[in-house]
């Protein structure tokens, strides 16, 4: 695990940083202008996608664009996370959508490329993915979860009833093949 600046909330200079798409493309297509804006158009973005073509914002002459199906299997993967490292990203920016895209793709990633990260959620909004922000982490998994609102009495209220609701459905089943045993045996 080569998570960098969890334990701060430090940035680090930012030259260069890496985006992984795994949502939605518009909510990228919302996000690189406002890094332009904070970091200066003059750094560097790359971007870890899954899709054939650019997102809007992207220009094909100066983004290196690593495309996922380009690296399947273990070694492809080894191959990438040595890329990724090799190119020291300041900042790793992972899309957070209620969407399963790319799921294992951005944790991996996180996990191996040492940068500072950032999670951009459906609203192209983000936050820092690093202690000093535990809180909006934790909001952030518990909405996900489905544990905060007025969802989170609904999902309790399930875990709590799946128990008897698989206890029932057990039972009933029992019940149904032991009649029809019974019937055939009789006949």
């Amino acid at each position: 695990m080569e998570v960098k600046y969890f334990f701060t909330g430090r940035l680090p200079d930012v030259d260069s940083i890496l985006l992984v798409e795994s949502g939605s493309r518009g909510v990228l297509e919302k996000v690189v202008p406002g890094l332009r804006q904070t970091w200066g158009a003059g750094v560097r973005i790359d971007l870890v996608s899954c899709y054939a073509n650019l997102p809007q914002g992207f220009d094909a002459a100066t983004t290196s664009v690593y495309r996922v199906s380009d690296y399947r299997g273990r070694e492809g993967r080894r191959k990438l996370y040595r890329e990724l490292r090799g190119r020291h990203y300041s900042l790793m920016g992972i899309v957070c959508s209620e969407e399963p895209l790319m799921l294992k793709w951005k944790w991996a990633l996180t996990a191996r490329v040492p940068a500072k990260v950032f999670v951009i959620n459906e609203n192209g909004d983000y936050f820092w993915l690093d202690r000093m922000h535990l809180k909006p982490i934790r909001n952030f998994v518990l909405l996900r979860a489905g544990l905060a609102g007025s969802g989170a009495v609904r999902t309790l209220a399930r875990v709590v009833s799946f128990p008897f609701t698989l206890l029932f459905l057990l039972l009933y089943a029992t019940t149904v093949h032991t009649r029809r045993a019974l019937r055939k045996a009789t006949s």
